[in-house]
């Protein structure tokens, strides 16, 4: 597995686990703040990872 892969691996992962901590803080009613705070965590990664993936294409490794 190549670096590029393995960082678009965990860029997948990380906003899987931040959806669903933020769904779990939501539905138990755990933390407003939390709950929040992992959405936008998640909503940043997806968009970093929409802008890593467009520039990994130019990368030759």
């Amino acid at each position: 597995m190549s670096l590029k892969a393995f960082h678009i691996f965990f860029i997948l992962v990380s906003i899987l686990f931040c959806g669903a901590m933020s769904a779990w803080a939501f539905v138990t009613g755990a933390s407003d703040g939390l709950g929040w705070g992992c959405a936008a965590a998640s909503l940043a990664m997806l968009i970093y990872g929409i802008g890593f993936i467009r520039k990994a294409r130019s990368i030759i490794i």
